[in-house]
């Protein structure tokens, strides 16, 4: 049995409105600090995008400081993202060329199952779209290696609407291409996702796609009202448990903060 804790969107930054930009720290603080106290292990920490908010080398700086743990911590860029320090600064890779040259994407091998971290993001823009690399990388990582362990595919953007106007327009589009290849491999368990700021489950192409809630705000539904984000939701996130029937099991939970 694997059990990750799932996060996003901490969105640690620079913020020239330094109150919203501590408060964002001190949220991700304290939910690392909630998973570190857990008496019980992880196989890992998934935090899916957003990790900064300007994606600015001195906020990824922030970033590596934050998610220390004791759990391995595994992430993926999102749209507030930027490749080039993302790499330098996380990874401890060369920036590479022209705005960080292409997709960061990586194949963890965890205990009884594979997790391959996608980039959806598109340098400059807040839409998404796992290009033709990131899709024949994810085909070919999918077909080698440990073929007879279950995978999950986890990125940013979500490439469904989740009915919520402030993040629908910005989805990931592009999708018939990447549900082709998830077709080709019945090994895929589960797609795990952020972007949306709300603890979301729905389908696609025929998998469960797992959204975890956004830690530094929470978006709204048009029948909760106001202006559609929130800053007064308290942070959550996401416990996955795969059991060895590849079925995937989500909780969501609450973290109360000071």
């Amino acid at each position: 049995m694997l059990t990750i804790a799932h996060l996003s969107d901490i969105h640690l930054g620079q913020d020239h409105r330094r109150d919203r930009g501590k408060r964002a720290r001190r949220r991700a603080e304290q939910v690392m600090a909630y998973l570190d106290a857990l008496p019980g292990p992880l196989d890992a920490v998934l935090a899916t995008g957003d990790l900064a908010d300007h994606g600015l080398p001195a906020e990824y700086e922030q970033v590596a400081e934050v998610l220390s743990s004791r759990h391995p911590v595994l992430t993926c860029p999102g749209n507030h993202d930027s490749r080039a320090p993302y790499r330098e600064v996380l990874l401890g890779e060369a920036p590479g060329e022209g705005r960080g040259a292409g997709p960061v994407n990586r194949l963890h091998e965890l205990p009884g199952a594979d997790v391959l971290m996608l980039d959806s993001s598109i340098p400059g823009q807040h839409d998404g779209l796992l290009d033709d690399e990131t899709l024949d990388w994810l085909d070919t990582r999918l077909a080698e290696g440990r073929t007879g362990l279950p995978a999950l595919v986890a990125f940013h953007h979500p490439p469904v609407e989740l009915h919520m106007p402030m993040v629908d327009g910005i989805r990931q589009f592009g999708e018939v291409r990447l549900a082709r290849v998830l077709r080709r491999h019945p090994r895929v368990a589960a797609l795990l996702c952020g972007h949306s700021h709300t603890p979301a489950a729905t389908t696609f192409a025929g998998l469960p796609l797992l959204v975890a809630p956004g830690v530094v705000s929470t978006i709204t539904l048009p029948c909760e009202g106001g202006r559609g984000i929130s800053f007064d939701h308290p942070p959550m996130l996401a416990f996955h448990v795969l059991d060895g029937d590849a079925r995937i099991t989500t909780h969501y939970r609450v973290v109360p903060v000071d």
